[in-house]
């Protein structure tokens, strides 16, 4: 599937691997729903974006979290193109604190952002892809295939995101409609340092080392691929490749590598 002159609708999209998936799917011809809490910075990117590439971009404030605002996303795209070709579900956040000393609201928000949000756009942008036989498209991530330490809640977000994603894929095997879930490696995005710490408070700064991560347009081009490709399962590292090998082969072994790699980040949580 080309996406040029497709209709795309894209959640999380004023930063990190949204707003670059929104210049990258753009820059192949593809028409835009950006969807985010950002409203005053959507509306630049789409300007942006319109002048750049002389494509029709709308910006849609969108809380992924409250269901009404997801309904009123996927409504905007049938008001202005009058379909749905692709659905991509980006919005997220992560978490740095140990399950034992985290808020239990912590670990609510992060559901609803993650998972909650996935569902009740897919929700309503499922009957209009089936209509044109179109791709509904999660971005998870390694995290989804083997929880990390400090991390309990996105791990589960993301896992519970797999799983939804998985019997989806099932479920319409014969309509036609595109499931994918792409899982990129450790990306260098706005998204750790936005974490949650255990208060429920973006922790401010990063605690791993960004410069030897994957680029949100890295991440931006190989999602575009793999929904031309209609491809199943996008995992983009080698890391990320050896991590869902071992979880199902030596996961014992897998277990003690994490835990190393996250004792070694600045100000670990593991004592």
């Amino acid at each position: 599937m080309k996406l040029k002159d497709k209709v795309v609708i894209i959640t999380g999209a004023s930063s990190g691997i949204g707003k670059a998936l929104a210049y990258e799917l753009a820059s192949r011809g593809a028409n835009l729903i950006l969807g985010a809490r950002q409203y005053v910075t959507l509306c630049q990117i789409t300007q942006d974006i319109e002048k750049q590439h002389g494509i029709k971009a709308v910006a849609v404030q969108c809380d992924v979290t409250v269901e009404d605002d997801c309904h009123l996303l996927i409504k905007q795209s049938l008001i202005t193109f009058g379909r749905v070709d692709v659905l991509v579900n980006n919005a997220g956040i992560s978490m740095r604190a140990l399950f034992n000393d985290a808020d239990v609201d912590v670990l609510k928000k992060l559901m609803d952002v993650n998972f909650w949000g996935t569902v009740y756009c897919t929700k309503y942008a499922l009957p209009e892809i089936v209509k044109t036989q179109g791709s509904i498209v999660a971005v998870s991530s390694i995290a989804g295939y083997k929880g990390l330490p400090g991390r309990t809640g996105y791990s589960a977000s993301k896992f519970a995101v797999n799983g939804f994603m998985d019997a989806l894929r099932v479920e319409n095997l014969k309509t036609g409609v595109h499931i994918m879930v792409a899982c990129p490696g450790f990306t260098a995005s706005n998204i750790r340092n936005t974490a949650l710490n255990k208060d429920g408070v973006s922790q401010g700064e990063s605690t791993l080392e960004e410069n030897k991560m994957m680029t949100a347009e890295e991440v931006a081009r190989i999602i575009a691929n793999g929904i031309e490709q209609r491809k199943r399962t996008l995992t983009m590292t080698f890391q990320g490749k050896l991590t869902v090998l071992l979880s199902k082969l030596w996961p014992s072994f897998l277990d003690k590598q994490v835990y190393n790699l996250f004792a070694k980040e600045r100000n670990s949580l593991l004592k």
